[in-house]
């Protein structure tokens, strides 16, 4: 299926929370998806078997209503054989279960009628009553113990599943201590201020998004990133500055509501509301997520919209088939009964919503935002994955991976010459330049002092550093004037992969600095991950010269390298990879890589958390920035997938076994009811596999970075 390319992304914002905690049951905002024309957006649920019920017993009430009908019922049955008693003894009994197991039955029955819809519950509804006009008391009671108890344990066991999605609203603490005058003070997170000051205590949750602004220690961000191994923060340059607009902010920098708290004390600066946390946000889309269906969702709805007008065309005539076989009417409608509780498609209503909820919500533990069952279906089938090269299978920053000094000059010459000037630009190569020379460098070095810095644009920089001139740049800033030798070995590292600087003093060349984007770690073994997946074809997209495109691609194993890609070639990269391989996902940052997401199958965002673009554009948000998220997401999918089509082949291959059996008379009502009762609760069951999915890949790339570190 293929996306159009506008998102709406409002449909994320202006959403009113009054708490981080946000109700799990409550009907998401209209959203519009890709390649997706949901008549059913807005509804709240409207799928017969994903109601809650409450009542005078509190949420439990419809369960125990279908124990007092059970009760009732054996009460009825049991007082059947005394032969003392009158016969409306036993009928009264039979009319109490019929109270009790049919009241929510009715209930949702007639508010689907008023709507001008028909669902499974009117059709038990019809059953039972034609079992009473029957005088088959005890069958009637029997259909609705049996189909009121399998609604109640079917809300339980789904509630299982949300409840693994409201565990997350938990995470933040409800109260935080805030410094107000100079003096702590204990309020509730909703009452916290952009700019505020929050004090984390020690091995404590971490109340709101913020900025740390005193105090450094390691913060346990697994809870929302999905991170196995604690993140080391330290305080920002600037306390004073207002960061609640700021778009990049380093991640040793900043703290999320619902990470936890190392063993040092932090002071914290927040720069999101309670309602606008990450946590918040993160639930809010798990909950709207529940609302998009999948294609097979689809495909049952429709199937379901033809299927229960047959069955009651067929239950209509199989009530008049005494006129053509020789059996009394009340044999026919009791066969035509029994057809119509065997061919009530529960089961099917019920077997794709329950795996998509139960896959979202392991996701979400596992920190991965998949947005629906779309794209949770589009993940397992993909067959290419085209990623962005830099921050995605590269670090996204420049780290120095050579110093090569020329005749006559020693390492540690070139690098204080290099640093001396190089500290004083606020370049990002500058920058890996200085912090990577003094890493080489012996601890407290001292560095010559630079001054008369002048830029060169595109080649470089200019400086004295006392009366030498000193020039630092590619091969641009130097021309002809560069030995052969030394442009010779320029050359040859620029093949690699690397950027090259030239540093130059006076007359001198003293030598050659060589930066380059590194690989991620786990870039390697995540690509070998996907290719045992079965992923195909694996093609990185750059904006980097071919040369530096094919050296990453060798180093970390994809299939492709395309490089010299401005934005526009991406997307028609990313086109050309969905005609080819019908079905291919992006992967980027969210933000640069937006409009080739939007022409993929799935658009795939890493380090999403605190990203309000990567969050709004992508299908699926990596909310750590960890690439060996992908492989699980993908597994996860691919799992999700599978028991769909097993709850598809239960819940259909029931009713086409019931339906012949109970037309030839060899089933009645009360075994179909069992039957068909018991493929209902099987199938959600199965789904709520789903929450205890482990990936090995997953597992073991979380156990090899806790070794490293």
């Amino acid at each position: 299926m293929k996306k159009q390319e506008s998102k709406n992304a409002a449909s994320h914002k202006g959403h009113k929370h009054e708490h981080p905690r946000v109700d799990i049951s409550r009907p998401g905002d209209k959203e519009e998806k890709k390649g997706h024309d949901h008549d059913e957006e807005g509804h709240e649920q409207e799928e017969g078997h994903d109601h809650e019920h409450g009542g005078i017993f509190g949420k439990n009430t419809e369960l125990i209503f279908a124990i007092l009908c059970g009760v009732a019922l054996g009460a009825g049955w049991g007082l059947h054989f005394v032969k003392s008693l009158p016969e409306w003894a036993s009928l009264s009994c039979y009319i109490i279960a019929y109270f009790f197991g049919g009241y929510f039955t009715a209930k949702e029955a007639v508010e689907t009628v008023l709507k001008g819809g028909f669902e499974i519950d009117f059709l038990m509804l019809v059953a039972a009553v034609g079992a009473a006009i029957l005088g088959s008391w005890l069958e009637g009671a029997l259909l609705l113990f049996l189909f009121s108890l399998g609604h109640s344990l079917e809300h339980y066991a789904m509630g299982k599943a949300r409840k693994s999605i409201e565990a997350l609203t938990s995470l933040a603490p409800p109260t935080a201590h805030v410094i107000r005058d100079g003096k702590q003070t204990e309020v509730r997170i909703e009452e916290l201020k952009l700019g505020e000051v929050i004090v984390i205590k020690p091995n404590s949750k971490i109340p709101a998004d913020g900025v740390v602004v005193k105090g450094e220690g390691s913060v346990n961000q697994a809870p929302i990133t999905g991170e196995s191994v604690p993140v080391e923060k330290r305080p920002v340059a600037d306390i004073d500055k207002d960061y609640s607009a700021e778009k990049t902010i380093k991640p040793e920098h900043r703290v999320f509501a619902g990470t936890i708290n190392g063993g040092s004390a932090l002071e914290v600066k927040v720069i999101r509301e309670a309602k606008d946390s990450t946590i918040s946000r993160l639930v809010k889309m798990v909950n709207e997520a529940e609302k998009q269906k999948s294609p097979t969702q689809l495909f049952t709805d429709k199937f379901e919209k033809y299927f229960v007008p047959a069955v009651l065309v067929l239950v209509t005539a199989l009530c008049f088939a005494f006129l053509v076989i020789d059996e009394p009417f009340s044999k026919s409608f009791y066969r035509a009964m029994s057809v119509l509780v065997a061919a009530s498609p529960c089961a099917l209503a019920i077997s794709t919503p329950s795996a998509v909820l139960s896959g979202v919500a392991r996701a979400a533990r596992g920190g991965v935002l998949i947005k629906g069952g779309r794209p949770l279906e589009d993940l397992g089938e993909l067959q290419a994955i085209a990623f962005d090269k830099t921050g995605t299978l590269t670090e996204g920053k420049p780290k120095l991976t050579q110093v090569i000094p020329f005749e006559g000059t020693t390492e540690e010459e070139l690098l204080e010459t290099a640093i001396a000037v190089e500290k004083l630009s606020d370049h990002p190569l500058a920058e890996a330049i200085v912090v990577g020379g003094l890493e080489r460098l012996k601890r407290n070095h001292k560095i010559p002092e630079a001054g008369s810095v002048k830029g060169i644009v595109g080649k470089g920089v200019q400086a004295k550093i006392g009366s030498r001139e000193i020039l630092i740049g590619n091969l641009a800033l130097f021309g002809k004037t560069l030995p052969d030798e030394l442009k010779k070995q320029v050359e040859e590292l620029e093949k690699g992969g690397n950027t090259t600087m030239t540093v130059k003093s006076g007359k001198d060349f003293l030598g050659i600095i060589a930066l380059m984007d590194t690989p991620r770690k786990e870039a390697k073994n995540v690509i070998a991950q996907l290719k045992e997946l079965g992923i195909k074809k694996m093609v990185m997209l750059t904006g980097d010269n071919q040369q530096v495109a094919e050296a990453v691609a060798k180093e970390v194993g994809v299939t492709d390298a395309w490089g010299n890609l401005m934005p526009e070639d991406k997307v028609a990269a990313v086109q050309k990879l969905d005609k080819s391989e019908k079905k291919v996902a992006m992967v980027g940052d969210g933000v640069n890589d937006a409009p080739a997401m939007a022409k993929s199958t799935v658009g795939i965002a890493m380090g999403a958390a605190g990203s309000d673009v990567a969050l709004e554009t992508a299908d699926i948000a990596l909310m750590g920035d960890q690439l060996e998220s992908l492989p699980f997401a993908i597994g996860l999918s691919r799992k999700s997938r599978g028991i769909i089509k097993q709850n598809l082949c239960i819940s259909l291959g029931m009713v086409a076994v019931l339906i012949p059996l109970t037309i030839l008379g060899i089933a009645s009502i009360g075994p179909a009811v069992i039957a068909h009762e018991g493929s209902t609760l099987l199938v959600v069951f199965n789904a709520l596999r789903l929450l205890a999915y482990d990936s090995g890949h997953h597992n073991s790339a979380k156990s090899k970075k806790k070794k490293d570190a």
